[in-house]
């Protein structure tokens, strides 16, 4: 399909009208102008699907605001066939593969208030999901805890033990992670290009890792057997999973639902936060339809109001309530510190005797391991190419240590903020996956493909999946994520981490916000 038939179009409106009404819990109507709430989250990814989780269990009544829709009873498009529910508010696609052989993979579709953003900024495209579940709607489910001793690096002021002996366990039971059937992986269609993918890597001299995932691979394996429908073997992947993947509405949103205590209001989109008169904090919100449109705009007041926009919506955001005199006690860190987890995407082509196969499952289960290289550490998930059909590619998304930052900065003439990461920044990312490939390249007697990122273009290095930064803990912040200077201000997502992680980031988002959460609740709540 190359886009949504208006009668698509007025049922996912209504569905999402019915969505925004009844998804609490699932619970009550939409937030008002001059209510009153105890808590009010802004996003539901996995910091805000962690402080709703334990907001409510501690009695709190919360409200959650999420800017896209609640996707309960609707389905996903697939990457073969996307339409208007794929991409937030736009009339194209922007494929993070953008051609095939100098055919560009791009189409036309209705503008919809799709699940997938890719935010473009001067020198970088940020890939965010939209919706009930956030990020966790449209990533790969690759389920990484990092390396402890890299942990450290990146967080110094968090204790790592407790870490590791608490909050990394706590996240995962609760996300759901499980792991693949290592003898079922060995001999599974779909797992073809993987098992091509490792051992290459290995005969060059390269280790690599099974990687847990939030998809169940049981669910899998019947998917593979033919018994029930197919998901992540349908090419569903970027624009949401419809089976099989424990997302958060499934998971953290879900259990906080049961409680009987969380609010949501989705299609209403955050534009201000400012000291109310009477205390608290006072919210202005734009509600939209499923075109972008403002319905109507909307102030509330609540006790405690907890960031959870994710690293670009929460920098965004901060920035702009600075400067425009709202929250003007910010740290000058507010902003700052902004990086991409160092991604890029690379692909190569393999000889015609190594099929990669036609059937390739959309969620990874394997990477390649050299982060201890102190030349250059890379983590490379080994990606799918779900394009049904035979194509003899290997594809990657490589995880660098680029020690480059960028900051969020305020134009007062456009009322916008911009980010400032310049293309050139991405270089040390490109050059630390270039030692890993070219030696893969060089021992396999294989190439490069120049067609996947662009005319001639090796790296795809102008996009990130993974943003992290702008409101870092112990400098925007204080060690647990309250905003100096506001007390019930609060951040809980991924931009507390200073720009990288080592490995898919969404596993420490969500320990963190446990660690942090936990505190606040004994603390200031108490």
């Amino acid at each position: 399909m190359n886009g949504l038939s208006r009668r698509t179009l007025l049922a996912g409106g209504a569905a999402a009208a019915a969505s925004t009404l009844l998804g609490a819990g699932r619970a009550a109507a939409a937030l008002n102008s001059g209510d009153h709430v105890p808590a009010l989250v802004i996003g539901s990814g996995y910091g805000g699907a962690v402080a709703a989780l334990r907001l409510t269990r501690a009695g709190v009544q919360t409200h959650i605001v999420e800017m896209g829709m609640d996707w309960t009873g609707q389905t996903y498009s697939s990457m073969l066939e996307p339409d208007g529910r794929s991409y937030w508010l736009r009339t194209q696609t922007v494929q993070p593969v953008s051609s095939i052989l100098g055919i560009p993979a791009d189409r036309t579709i209705t503008k919809y208030t799709g699940v997938l953003d890719p935010e473009t900024f001067a020198g970088i495209r940020v890939y965010q999901g939209r919706g009930y579940g956030g990020g966790s709607l449209v990533n790969g489910g690759m389920a990484v805890t990092p390396r402890r001793d890299y942990f450290a690096e990146v967080l110094p002021s968090v204790d790592v033990a407790a870490m590791y002996a608490t909050y990394f366990p706590r996240a995962n039971a609760a996300l759901g992670v499980n792991h693949v059937d290592q003898a079922w992986f060995e001999t599974a269609d779909c797992y073809r290009y993987a098992r091509v993918g490792r051992d290459q890597a290995n005969a060059s001299g390269y280790a690599t890792t099974f990687v847990p995932n939030v998809y169940d691979f049981d669910y899998m394996k019947k998917e593979q057997a033919g018994t029930v429908t197919r998901s992540a073997l349908a090419s569903e992947v970027i624009y949401g999973n419809n089976h099989g993947k424990r997302s958060l509405d499934k998971t953290y949103l879900a259990a906080a639902a049961a409680t009987g205590r969380l609010h949501v209001t989705t299609l209403h989109t955050v534009t201000a936060v400012a000291p109310a008169a009477t205390g608290g904090y006072s919210v202005t919100m734009n509600q939209i339809d499923t075109t972008g449109a403002t319905v109507t705009v909307k102030t509330v007041t609540a006790d405690r109001v907890f960031f959870a926009a994710g690293s670009v919506g929460t920098s965004k955001l901060l920035v702009a309530m600075r400067a425009q005199g709202r929250l003007p006690g910010l740290s000058s860190t507010v902003g700052q510190g902004w990086g991409t987890n160092g991604n890029v995407m690379v692909g190569r082509a393999n000889h015609v005797w190594v099929p990669t196969g036609g059937l390739q499952s959309g969620m990874p289960a394997m990477g390649i391991d050299n982060w201890a290289d102190p030349a250059g550490p890379v983590f490379a998930e080994i990606a799918p190419f779900p394009a049904g059909t035979e194509l003899w590619i290997s594809l990657y998304l490589a995880i660098t240590k680029n020690p480059n930052r960028a900051r969020f900065s305020y134009d007062s003439s456009t009322g916008s903020v911009g980010l400032n990461w310049t293309a050139a920044q991405n270089a040390p990312s490109a050059a630390a996956a270039k030692r890993v490939f070219d030696t893969i390249n060089a021992a396999q007697g294989t190439v490069y493909r120049t067609d996947l990122f662009g005319s001639n273009k090796v790296w795809g290095d102008e996009l990130t999946y993974h943003p992290l930064g702008g409101c870092v803990l112990g400098q925007a912040t204080d060690g647990y994520g309250r905003l100096n200077g506001y007390p019930g201000l609060y951040v809980v997502d991924g931009s507390l981490i200073p720009g990288s992680i080592g490995v898919n980031p969404f596993v420490t988002i969500t320990a963190l916000a446990e660690r942090n959460i936990e505190k606040i609740i004994a603390t200031d709540l108490a």
